[in-house]
């Protein structure tokens, strides 16, 4: 494994937090406003592209072996944006909930990835901390994404998030009031004297917890990959920046997509066998894992899509 500098770090994460502020300008740069599909679509391919160009970096300056830390990079990436794909349903759910206007979305996500991105790096540094002392753990994830990709199957789309259970929204409305009227794109307010949180800051903070759950997939399946801590942050958050950008171009066709968990279910289920082999010395190339990953993901889309448009029909 290899160490970097103290300041590739740093300059990973200011550059991180210059595109999270390109980001919101592009998208508020109208003021509050229905982001809409074409200005969605412009955006994620932007977003994929600059992490296209970041998997180039890797390939020409990454110290080492940089040709297989590139396609760890492009497999991670991979992994993580399809997965990121499960959260865009649970996100519509969550607005639809919550009855967050379309124009107001946007500002949740983007407060809503800034968070995400503070806790998966948390995660990713623990994850190699415990992978470095402890290499069992990588069976136990295998073993969990096994579990995962296996309960996927029996999943029904609103049976993975229910707000009004969520057991963090029940402690803050315990020891903080919370209006029931929204008050457009505040989180809180105050009335008579006293401070409010709004149905927008309960919404923001179920997406936050939400992620969490996510991450705890996520996160153990980029693992299967790569066990280098700058290949799994970075392919974790280049997927997860351009998330809000993927919402909003997904949301208007997210009812095609009505078997890809299915695919994300078999992705899981795969990864895990590919660590739990790794704990045997039986190694699968990225490259086939790559192809693997892709292949199911880019099948269940386009099933999805077949099955739902003959079920139209009929």
């Amino acid at each position: 494994m290899i160490s970097l500098p103290w300041w590739v770090w740093i300059l990973f994460y200011v550059m991180v937090l210059v595109m999270l502020w390109i980001d919101l300008k592009s998208f508020g740069k109208n003021g509050q406003h229905e982001v809409s599909i074409s200005e969605a679509l412009k955006m994620t391919a932007v977003w994929i592209i600059v992490s296209l160009l970041f998997g180039a970096g890797i390939y020409f300056f990454y110290p080492g072996n940089s040709h297989e830390m590139a396609m760890e990079f492009l497999a991670g990436y991979i992994i993580e944006k399809s997965l990121s794909m499960d959260n865009l349903f649970v996100f519509l759910m969550l607005f639809s909930f919550f009855g967050v206007q379309r124009k107001y979305q946007h500002e949740v996500l983007f407060w809503g990835i800034l968070g995400a991105l503070i806790l998966r790096s948390i995660f990713i540094f623990a994850g190699t901390a415990l992978i470095v002392r402890f290499e069992w753990i990588l069976g136990v994830f295998g073993v969990f994404l096994i579990y995962t990709g296996i309960k996927m199957f029996g999943q029904q789309g609103d049976e993975q998030v229910d707000p009004s259970k969520n057991i963090f929204v029940k402690i803050f409305k315990r020891f903080f009031p919370v209006t029931d009227q929204m008050h457009e794109d505040r989180f809180f307010i105050v009335e008579n004297g006293r401070r409010l949180a709004t149905p927008l800051f309960i919404a923001l903070l179920v997406i936050e917890t939400t992620d969490v759950a996510f991450a705890v997939d996520s996160i153990p399946a980029v693992f299967s990959v790569s066990h280098d801590p700058f290949i799994v942050l970075t392919s974790n958050i280049f997927a997860i920046l351009g998330l809000r950008a993927l919402y909003f171009a997904l949301a208007a066709v997210a009812k095609y997509f009505t078997y890809l968990k299915y695919g994300l279910g078999v992705i899981l289920s795969f990864v895990g066998v590919k660590m739990l082999l790794e704990l045997k010395d039986i190694e699968i190339p990225t490259t086939i894992s790559l192809a693997v990953i892709f292949g199911l993901l880019v099948l269940s889309m386009g099933l999805s899509v077949i099955l739902s448009k003959r079920k139209t029909k009929n």
